[in-house]
Protein backbone atom coordinates (compact mmCIF):
# COMPACT_ATOMS: atom_id res chain seq x y z
CA UNK A 1 0.00 0.00 0.00
CA UNK A 2 1.35 3.45 -1.06
CA UNK A 3 0.87 6.83 0.93
CA UNK A 4 -2.90 8.22 0.42
CA UNK A 5 -3.40 11.63 0.47
CA UNK A 6 -6.86 11.35 2.35
CA UNK A 7 -7.66 14.78 1.37
CA UNK A 8 -5.80 16.14 4.26
CA UNK A 9 -3.39 19.18 4.26
CA UNK A 10 -1.08 21.63 6.09
CA UNK A 11 -1.59 25.21 5.60
CA UNK A 12 2.36 27.59 5.48
CA UNK A 13 1.45 30.79 5.73
CA UNK A 14 4.51 33.03 4.62
CA UNK A 15 3.90 36.85 5.08
CA UNK A 16 0.47 37.73 3.27
CA UNK A 17 0.65 34.43 1.27
CA UNK A 18 -0.84 30.92 2.34
CA UNK A 19 0.08 27.81 0.78
CA UNK A 20 -1.89 24.19 0.77
CA UNK A 21 0.64 21.75 1.31
CA UNK A 22 -0.37 17.69 1.07
CA UNK A 23 -0.54 15.39 3.99
CA UNK A 24 0.24 12.00 3.73
CA UNK A 25 -1.18 9.25 5.11
CA UNK A 26 1.12 5.93 5.39
CA UNK A 27 -0.45 2.44 7.46
CA UNK A 28 1.01 3.31 10.74
CA UNK A 29 3.35 6.13 12.25
CA UNK A 30 2.89 10.08 11.93
CA UNK A 31 1.66 11.17 8.92
CA UNK A 32 3.99 13.64 6.83
CA UNK A 33 3.27 16.91 4.96
CA UNK A 34 4.78 16.95 1.20
CA UNK A 35 6.98 19.37 0.70
CA UNK A 36 7.91 18.18 -2.90
CA UNK A 37 6.70 21.47 -4.23
CA UNK A 38 7.73 23.54 -2.00
CA UNK A 39 10.10 25.55 -3.77
CA UNK A 40 8.36 26.03 -6.97
CA UNK A 41 5.29 27.63 -4.81
CA UNK A 42 7.33 29.55 -1.97
CA UNK A 43 10.87 29.88 -3.46
CA UNK A 44 11.78 28.38 0.31
CA UNK A 45 13.29 25.69 1.16
CA UNK A 46 13.01 23.48 4.59
CA UNK A 47 15.94 23.25 7.00
CA UNK A 48 16.37 19.97 8.90
CA UNK A 49 19.84 19.59 10.01
CA UNK A 50 20.58 15.37 10.40
CA UNK A 51 17.02 14.69 8.78
CA UNK A 52 15.45 14.48 12.15
CA UNK A 53 11.81 15.25 10.80
CA UNK A 54 12.53 14.68 7.13
CA UNK A 55 11.19 11.04 5.74
CA UNK A 56 13.20 10.92 2.67
CA UNK A 57 11.13 8.06 0.68
CA UNK A 58 8.42 5.85 1.37
CA UNK A 59 9.29 2.42 2.53
CA UNK A 60 7.59 -0.87 3.85
CA UNK A 61 10.32 -2.51 5.06
CA UNK A 62 11.14 -1.67 8.70
CA UNK A 63 8.83 0.47 10.87
CA UNK A 64 10.31 2.24 14.16
CA UNK A 65 8.16 3.61 17.05
CA UNK A 66 10.52 5.11 18.96
CA UNK A 67 8.73 6.44 21.64
CA UNK A 68 6.94 3.24 22.28
CA UNK A 69 10.04 0.74 21.85
CA UNK A 70 8.81 -0.94 18.80
CA UNK A 71 11.03 -2.45 15.90
CA UNK A 72 9.13 -4.35 13.15
CA UNK A 73 10.34 -6.11 10.15
CA UNK A 74 7.68 -6.08 7.44
CA UNK A 75 5.18 -6.36 10.22
CA UNK A 76 6.76 -9.23 12.23
CA UNK A 77 8.21 -8.28 15.76
CA UNK A 78 11.94 -8.14 15.95
CA UNK A 79 11.27 -10.12 19.32
CA UNK A 80 9.30 -12.69 17.67
CA UNK A 81 11.82 -13.09 14.64
CA UNK A 82 15.19 -13.31 16.93
CA UNK A 83 13.35 -15.80 19.45
CA UNK A 84 11.23 -18.56 17.04
CA UNK A 85 13.04 -17.82 13.61
CA UNK A 86 16.87 -17.13 12.39
CA UNK A 87 18.56 -15.12 10.16
CA UNK A 88 18.13 -16.06 6.88
CA UNK A 89 14.61 -16.27 7.57
CA UNK A 90 14.58 -12.74 8.63
CA UNK A 91 16.64 -12.00 4.69
CA UNK A 92 14.03 -13.95 3.31
CA UNK A 93 11.38 -11.37 4.72
CA UNK A 94 13.52 -8.90 3.94
CA UNK A 95 13.87 -9.23 0.30
CA UNK A 96 10.67 -10.95 -0.89
CA UNK A 97 8.06 -9.18 2.13
CA UNK A 98 6.57 -12.07 3.45
CA UNK A 99 7.46 -14.89 5.96
CA UNK A 100 8.60 -18.29 2.92
CA UNK A 101 7.27 -21.61 3.22
CA UNK A 102 8.98 -24.47 4.24
CA UNK A 103 9.67 -25.26 0.78
CA UNK A 104 10.87 -21.79 -0.12
CA UNK A 105 12.65 -21.51 3.04
CA UNK A 106 14.77 -24.77 1.75
CA UNK A 107 15.33 -23.31 -1.44
CA UNK A 108 16.60 -20.27 -0.28
CA UNK A 109 18.98 -21.49 2.49
CA UNK A 110 20.53 -23.93 -0.35
CA UNK A 111 20.96 -20.68 -2.65
CA UNK A 112 22.70 -18.92 -0.28
CA UNK A 113 25.24 -21.85 0.86
CA UNK A 114 25.81 -23.01 -2.32
CA UNK A 115 26.95 -18.83 -3.13
CA UNK A 116 29.48 -18.57 0.24
CA UNK A 117 32.32 -19.38 -1.78
CA UNK A 118 34.30 -16.47 -3.57
CA UNK A 119 36.82 -16.33 -6.25
CA UNK A 120 40.48 -18.11 -5.93
CA UNK A 121 41.44 -14.66 -6.97
CA UNK A 122 40.39 -12.59 -4.08
CA UNK A 123 43.14 -14.80 -2.35
CA UNK A 124 46.03 -12.63 -4.28
CA UNK A 125 43.88 -9.29 -3.83
CA UNK A 126 43.92 -9.20 -0.05
CA UNK A 127 47.89 -9.77 -0.67
CA UNK A 128 47.61 -6.11 -1.72
CA UNK A 129 46.77 -4.82 1.82
CA UNK A 130 49.11 -3.72 4.44
CA UNK A 131 48.32 -7.14 7.09
CA UNK A 132 47.29 -4.48 9.62
CA UNK A 133 45.09 -3.01 7.37
CA UNK A 134 41.40 -2.98 8.91
CA UNK A 135 39.21 -5.58 8.02
CA UNK A 136 36.41 -3.19 7.41
CA UNK A 137 38.93 -1.30 4.52
CA UNK A 138 39.05 -4.77 2.54
CA UNK A 139 35.94 -6.45 2.83
CA UNK A 140 34.11 -5.39 -0.74
CA UNK A 141 36.65 -3.42 -2.78
CA UNK A 142 36.48 -6.23 -5.81
CA UNK A 143 33.26 -7.31 -5.78
CA UNK A 144 31.77 -5.18 -8.75
CA UNK A 145 35.49 -7.03 -10.83
CA UNK A 146 34.71 -10.10 -10.09
CA UNK A 147 30.65 -10.33 -10.06
CA UNK A 148 29.97 -7.76 -13.03
CA UNK A 149 26.98 -10.05 -14.36
CA UNK A 150 24.88 -9.15 -11.60
CA UNK A 151 25.27 -5.34 -11.77
CA UNK A 152 22.63 -3.98 -14.36
CA UNK A 153 20.11 -2.59 -11.82
CA UNK A 154 17.28 -2.37 -14.22
CA UNK A 155 16.92 -6.13 -14.79
CA UNK A 156 15.49 -7.49 -11.76
CA UNK A 157 16.69 -10.97 -12.12
CA UNK A 158 20.20 -9.50 -11.98
CA UNK A 159 19.03 -7.45 -8.85
CA UNK A 160 18.45 -10.62 -7.15
CA UNK A 161 21.46 -12.55 -8.42
CA UNK A 162 23.68 -9.39 -6.76
CA UNK A 163 21.68 -9.59 -3.26
CA UNK A 164 22.37 -13.28 -3.11
CA UNK A 165 25.66 -13.09 -3.76
CA UNK A 166 26.49 -10.38 -1.26
CA UNK A 167 24.46 -11.86 1.44
CA UNK A 168 26.47 -15.37 0.83
CA UNK A 169 29.75 -13.91 0.08
CA UNK A 170 30.09 -10.64 2.30
CA UNK A 171 30.72 -13.44 5.46
CA UNK A 172 32.86 -15.09 3.90
CA UNK A 173 35.29 -11.57 2.81
CA UNK A 174 34.75 -10.64 6.83
CA UNK A 175 36.20 -14.39 7.60
CA UNK A 176 39.09 -13.61 4.88
CA UNK A 177 39.85 -10.16 6.40
CA UNK A 178 39.96 -11.35 9.34
CA UNK A 179 41.80 -14.36 8.98
CA UNK A 180 44.38 -12.05 6.93
CA UNK A 181 44.89 -9.54 9.44
CA UNK A 182 45.72 -12.19 12.34
CA UNK A 183 47.65 -14.10 9.55
CA UNK A 184 46.30 -17.24 9.81
CA UNK A 185 45.59 -19.25 6.06
CA UNK A 186 41.78 -18.68 4.85
CA UNK A 187 39.07 -21.05 5.61
CA UNK A 188 36.51 -22.53 2.85
CA UNK A 189 32.90 -22.57 3.47
CA UNK A 190 31.68 -25.48 4.91
CA UNK A 191 28.28 -26.26 3.25
CA UNK A 192 26.79 -28.13 5.97
CA UNK A 193 26.85 -25.84 8.89
CA UNK A 194 24.42 -22.64 9.86
CA UNK A 195 24.57 -19.46 7.97
CA UNK A 196 26.36 -17.96 11.60
CA UNK A 197 28.04 -21.57 12.23
CA UNK A 198 29.59 -21.05 8.57
CA UNK A 199 30.91 -17.59 10.03
CA UNK A 200 32.21 -18.86 13.43
CA UNK A 201 34.33 -22.03 11.61
CA UNK A 202 35.95 -19.36 9.10
CA UNK A 203 37.10 -17.15 11.44
CA UNK A 204 38.03 -19.74 14.59
CA UNK A 205 38.75 -22.94 12.46
CA UNK A 206 42.53 -23.12 11.59
CA UNK A 207 43.66 -26.01 9.02
CA UNK A 208 45.91 -28.61 11.73
CA UNK A 209 42.78 -28.94 14.30
CA UNK A 210 39.91 -30.26 14.37
CA UNK A 211 37.34 -27.29 14.64
CA UNK A 212 33.36 -27.75 16.71
CA UNK A 213 31.13 -24.96 16.17
CA UNK A 214 29.30 -24.16 19.45
CA UNK A 215 25.52 -24.57 19.16
CA UNK A 216 25.09 -21.99 21.91
CA UNK A 217 27.58 -19.30 20.18
CA UNK A 218 26.10 -20.37 16.91
CA UNK A 219 22.55 -19.73 17.97
CA UNK A 220 23.80 -16.12 19.87
CA UNK A 221 25.66 -14.92 16.23
CA UNK A 222 22.48 -15.94 14.38
CA UNK A 223 20.06 -13.73 16.72
CA UNK A 224 22.67 -10.82 16.50
CA UNK A 225 22.71 -10.97 12.92
CA UNK A 226 18.96 -10.80 12.93
CA UNK A 227 18.75 -7.82 15.61
CA UNK A 228 20.52 -5.66 13.12
CA UNK A 229 19.15 -6.92 10.01
CA UNK A 230 17.86 -3.40 9.20
CA UNK A 231 16.70 -0.14 11.11
CA UNK A 232 15.22 1.95 8.84
CA UNK A 233 16.32 4.87 7.51
CA UNK A 234 19.46 5.15 9.50
CA UNK A 235 23.46 6.76 8.46
CA UNK A 236 24.07 3.63 6.15
CA UNK A 237 21.32 3.00 4.71
CA UNK A 238 20.40 6.63 3.66
CA UNK A 239 23.82 6.35 2.09
CA UNK A 240 23.50 3.25 0.48
CA UNK A 241 20.01 4.80 -1.26
CA UNK A 242 21.58 8.39 -2.05
CA UNK A 243 24.00 6.14 -3.37
CA UNK A 244 22.05 3.73 -5.49
CA UNK A 245 19.53 7.08 -6.61
CA UNK A 246 22.46 7.57 -9.22
CA UNK A 247 22.41 4.47 -10.46
CA UNK A 248 25.81 3.34 -8.96
CA UNK A 249 25.63 -0.76 -9.05
CA UNK A 250 24.88 -2.91 -6.09
CA UNK A 251 28.21 -3.18 -5.16
CA UNK A 252 29.21 0.57 -5.46
CA UNK A 253 26.61 1.34 -3.05
CA UNK A 254 26.90 -1.54 -0.36
CA UNK A 255 30.27 -0.16 0.10
CA UNK A 256 29.35 3.35 0.53
CA UNK A 257 27.34 2.02 3.36
CA UNK A 258 30.22 -0.30 4.59
CA UNK A 259 32.24 3.57 4.93
CA UNK A 260 29.08 4.75 7.07
CA UNK A 261 28.72 2.27 9.26
CA UNK A 262 32.39 2.35 9.68
CA UNK A 263 31.69 6.34 11.90
CA UNK A 264 31.88 5.75 15.71
CA UNK A 265 28.80 7.13 16.08
CA UNK A 266 27.14 4.05 14.08
CA UNK A 267 28.25 1.09 14.04
CA UNK A 268 31.51 1.71 15.76
CA UNK A 269 29.33 2.48 18.87
CA UNK A 270 29.32 -1.39 20.49
CA UNK A 271 33.04 -0.69 20.66
CA UNK A 272 32.93 2.72 22.02
CA UNK A 273 30.97 1.22 25.12
CA UNK A 274 32.85 -1.57 25.46
CA UNK A 275 36.01 1.05 25.84
CA UNK A 276 34.01 3.15 27.86
CA UNK A 277 33.21 -0.23 30.10
CA UNK A 278 37.16 -1.01 30.37
CA UNK A 279 37.61 2.67 31.66
CA UNK A 280 35.57 2.31 34.18
CA UNK A 281 36.93 -0.59 35.29
CA UNK A 282 35.49 -1.50 38.68
CA UNK A 283 32.20 -1.45 39.95
CA UNK A 284 33.83 0.94 42.95
CA UNK A 285 34.45 3.51 40.12
CA UNK A 286 30.81 4.08 38.67
CA UNK A 287 29.81 6.70 40.72
CA UNK A 288 32.91 9.14 40.26
CA UNK A 289 32.18 7.98 36.44
CA UNK A 290 28.34 9.14 36.53
CA UNK A 291 29.62 12.53 38.27
CA UNK A 292 31.59 13.04 35.29
CA UNK A 293 28.67 12.84 32.97
CA UNK A 294 26.40 14.94 34.67
CA UNK A 295 29.26 17.36 34.46
CA UNK A 296 28.60 20.07 31.59
CA UNK A 297 32.20 20.55 31.66
CA UNK A 298 33.06 17.34 31.17
CA UNK A 299 34.03 15.47 28.26
CA UNK A 300 33.06 12.15 29.51
CA UNK A 301 29.81 10.11 27.71
CA UNK A 302 27.67 7.94 28.77
CA UNK A 303 27.67 5.30 26.05
CA UNK A 304 25.71 2.76 24.53
CA UNK A 305 23.01 4.81 25.96
CA UNK A 306 20.23 7.03 24.12
CA UNK A 307 19.75 6.69 20.60
CA UNK A 308 18.72 9.08 17.60
CA UNK A 309 15.38 7.19 17.38
CA UNK A 310 14.55 5.37 20.19
CA UNK A 311 12.99 7.45 23.62
CA UNK A 312 12.05 4.40 25.04
CA UNK A 313 14.07 1.11 26.35
CA UNK A 314 15.65 -0.52 22.35
CA UNK A 315 13.52 -3.60 22.08
CA UNK A 316 17.05 -5.32 20.64
CA UNK A 317 18.79 -4.25 23.84
CA UNK A 318 16.65 -6.72 25.87
CA UNK A 319 17.14 -9.34 23.46
CA UNK A 320 20.89 -8.48 23.61
CA UNK A 321 21.27 -8.97 27.37
CA UNK A 322 20.14 -12.43 27.34
CA UNK A 323 22.36 -13.29 24.71
CA UNK A 324 25.38 -11.44 26.62
CA UNK A 325 24.55 -13.59 29.67
CA UNK A 326 24.46 -17.06 27.96
CA UNK A 327 27.03 -16.45 25.99
CA UNK A 328 29.45 -14.83 29.09
CA UNK A 329 28.16 -18.58 30.63
CA UNK A 330 28.73 -20.64 27.71
CA UNK A 331 32.10 -19.16 27.53
CA UNK A 332 33.13 -19.14 31.38
CA UNK A 333 32.86 -15.57 31.72
CA UNK A 334 30.08 -14.79 33.33
CA UNK A 335 31.79 -13.02 36.21
CA UNK A 336 33.50 -10.75 33.70
CA UNK A 337 33.96 -7.83 35.79
CA UNK A 338 32.82 -5.45 32.31
CA UNK A 339 29.55 -7.52 32.79
CA UNK A 340 29.17 -6.43 36.67
CA UNK A 341 29.81 -3.10 35.26
CA UNK A 342 27.77 -2.60 32.32
CA UNK A 343 24.73 -4.14 35.06
CA UNK A 344 25.35 -1.54 37.82
CA UNK A 345 25.69 0.98 35.06
CA UNK A 346 22.68 0.04 33.77
CA UNK A 347 21.03 0.05 37.10
CA UNK A 348 21.66 3.15 38.01
CA UNK A 349 21.02 4.78 34.87
CA UNK A 350 17.65 3.42 35.04
CA UNK A 351 17.02 4.73 37.98
CA UNK A 352 18.51 8.11 38.63
CA UNK A 353 16.33 11.18 37.57
CA UNK A 354 19.39 12.45 35.54
CA UNK A 355 18.96 10.08 32.98
CA UNK A 356 15.55 8.87 33.20
CA UNK A 357 14.53 12.96 32.42
CA UNK A 358 16.69 12.52 28.97
CA UNK A 359 15.60 9.43 28.37
CA UNK A 360 19.15 7.89 27.90
CA UNK A 361 17.84 4.28 27.79
CA UNK A 362 20.59 1.41 27.15
CA UNK A 363 20.88 0.43 23.85
CA UNK A 364 21.84 -2.57 21.20
CA UNK A 365 25.44 -1.26 21.48
CA UNK A 366 25.24 -1.76 25.30
CA UNK A 367 25.86 -5.22 25.44
CA UNK A 368 26.78 -6.15 22.34
CA UNK A 369 30.28 -5.25 22.78
CA UNK A 370 30.77 -7.40 25.34
CA UNK A 371 28.94 -10.53 23.81
CA UNK A 372 30.74 -10.38 20.88
CA UNK A 373 34.11 -9.82 23.32
CA UNK A 374 33.49 -13.71 24.57
CA UNK A 375 32.98 -15.25 21.49
CA UNK A 376 36.49 -14.35 20.79
CA UNK A 377 36.58 -11.33 18.37
CA UNK A 378 38.79 -8.43 18.58
CA UNK A 379 36.92 -5.02 18.65
CA UNK A 380 38.02 -4.30 14.77
CA UNK A 381 35.74 -7.15 13.67
CA UNK A 382 32.92 -5.50 15.73
CA UNK A 383 31.79 -3.46 13.02
CA UNK A 384 32.58 -6.05 10.23
CA UNK A 385 30.18 -7.84 11.95
CA UNK A 386 27.22 -5.41 11.88
CA UNK A 387 28.25 -4.81 8.28
CA UNK A 388 27.89 -8.91 7.32
CA UNK A 389 24.01 -8.97 9.10
CA UNK A 390 23.37 -5.47 7.75
CA UNK A 391 24.22 -6.45 4.17
CA UNK A 392 20.63 -7.76 3.37
CA UNK A 393 18.84 -4.41 4.96
CA UNK A 394 20.66 -2.11 2.73
CA UNK A 395 20.43 -4.26 0.09
CA UNK A 396 16.64 -4.78 0.51
CA UNK A 397 16.36 -1.05 0.77
CA UNK A 398 18.26 -0.51 -2.38
CA UNK A 399 15.78 -2.72 -4.31
CA UNK A 400 12.93 -0.89 -2.85
CA UNK A 401 14.29 2.59 -4.12
CA UNK A 402 15.45 1.26 -7.61
CA UNK A 403 11.24 0.19 -7.71
CA UNK A 404 9.69 3.24 -6.29
CA UNK A 405 8.55 5.44 -9.65
CA UNK A 406 9.18 8.31 -7.61
CA UNK A 407 12.29 7.93 -6.30
CA UNK A 408 14.73 10.96 -7.52
CA UNK A 409 18.25 11.74 -7.47
CA UNK A 410 19.41 12.38 -4.09
CA UNK A 411 19.88 15.93 -3.74
CA UNK A 412 19.18 17.68 -0.41
CA UNK A 413 20.06 21.84 -1.03
CA UNK A 414 21.40 23.74 1.84
CA UNK A 415 20.88 27.27 3.76
CA UNK A 416 23.74 29.57 2.18
CA UNK A 417 25.55 31.58 5.33
CA UNK A 418 28.59 32.44 3.57
CA UNK A 419 30.21 35.39 1.47
CA UNK A 420 27.94 37.57 -0.77
CA UNK A 421 29.54 37.75 -3.88
CA UNK A 422 33.10 39.27 -4.27
CA UNK A 423 35.33 40.79 -7.01
CA UNK A 424 38.34 38.85 -7.43
CA UNK A 425 41.55 40.93 -6.38
CA UNK A 426 45.18 40.42 -7.98
CA UNK A 427 47.53 38.64 -5.28
CA UNK A 428 49.85 42.13 -6.11
CA UNK A 429 46.74 44.09 -4.58
CA UNK A 430 46.03 42.25 -1.79
CA UNK A 431 46.81 43.18 1.86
Amino acid sequence: MDATTNNKTATLTVGNNSYELPILTGTVGPDVVDIGKLYAQTGMFTYDPGFTSTASCQSKITYIDGDAGVLEYRGYPIEQLAERGDFLETCYLLLYGELPTRAQKDDFDLRITRHTMVHEQMARFFQGFRRDAHPMAVMVGALAAFYHDSTDINDPKQRMIASMRMIAKIPTLAAMAYKYSIGQPFMYPKNSLSFAGNFLHMCFAVPCEEFKVNPVLSAALDKIFTLHADHEQNASTSTVRIAGSSGANPFACIAAGIACLWGPAHGGANEAALAMLKEIGSVDNIPEFITKVKDKNSSVRLMGFGHRVYKNYDPRAKIMQQVCHEVLAETGHHGDPLLKVAMELEKIALSDPYFIDRKLYPNVDFYSGITLKAMGFPTDMFTVLFAVARTVGWISQWSEMLEDPQQKIGRPRQLFTGHTRREYVGIDKRD
